[in-house]
């Protein structure tokens, strides 16, 4: 009877632990740079305000999306510092919700898309340090990790490494921040080794965040 109740365990968890490899594996892990901004800006003219106020929903949605993947202070300094026309080239795609307009102010919910290799190809000309892909992804990921312990949390994750036989790619690597990149076809086997190494994690725009 023990015997049995093992066995019916193990089938259990095995289970639990095919379903879970297909539900990541079958997901789109390629970065979503999209983003929603409300703005309501007046100015002395309802054109004026309708300019300035689609510059800050695109300065906005840039530092929403890129900040994951970037030196966010690099990439702030960079972006206070843009022209507006610079940062036009980075927007694929917008579209406007709710807009309302009067004499002298201009109100709307804005949706942009942000173009992945623009982007990259702007941080770096401007010396924005990053580990965003041509295209957002390719066969590779991002790992965003915080560290408690800088010491044990990066021994823990690199014994975790190889016993998956995964080599952990640095990509940055800053007080208790670190960014990793590892091949996309890793990342159902390094998920599931590191919720069973008492490691918490979350998705997000195609990064994948963990911390203990």
């Amino acid at each position: 009877m023990h015997g049995s109740k093992n066995k019916m365990f193990w089938v259990i968890r095995f289970l639990c632990v095919v379903s879970f490899c297909l539900s990541v594996t079958g997901a789109s892990f390629a970065a979503n740079l999209q983003g929603t901004a409300s703005v309501n800006v007046t100015s002395d003219t309802a054109a004026n305000a309708k300019n300035m106020a689609f510059d800050e929903a695109r300065r906005q949605i840039i530092t929403d999306n890129l900040r994951q993947y970037a030196d966010v202070e690099q990439l702030k300094s960079a972006i206070a510092n843009a022209k507006s026309s610079e940062l036009m080239n980075l927007i694929s795609m917008s579209s406007i919700d709710g807009e309302k307009l009067s004499d002298t102010t201009y109100s709307a919910n804005i949706t942009m898309t942000v173009d992945a290799a623009a982007a990259r190809d702007w941080m770096v000309a401007n010396g924005v340090q990053n580990w965003l892909a041509d295209g957002a992804g390719g066969d590779k990921f991002i790992v965003s990790v915080v560290v408690n312990n800088p010491i044990a949390d990066w021994a823990d994750l690199q014994r975790i490494a190889r016993a998956e036989k995964i080599d952990l790619f640095t990509k940055y690597m800053h007080g208790n921040q670190i960014k990793l990149e590892l091949p996309t076809s890793q990342r159902a086997a390094f998920t599931i080794a590191l919720r069973e190494g008492g490691w918490r994690y979350a998705n997000s725009d195609g990064a994948l965040r963990i911390w203990k």
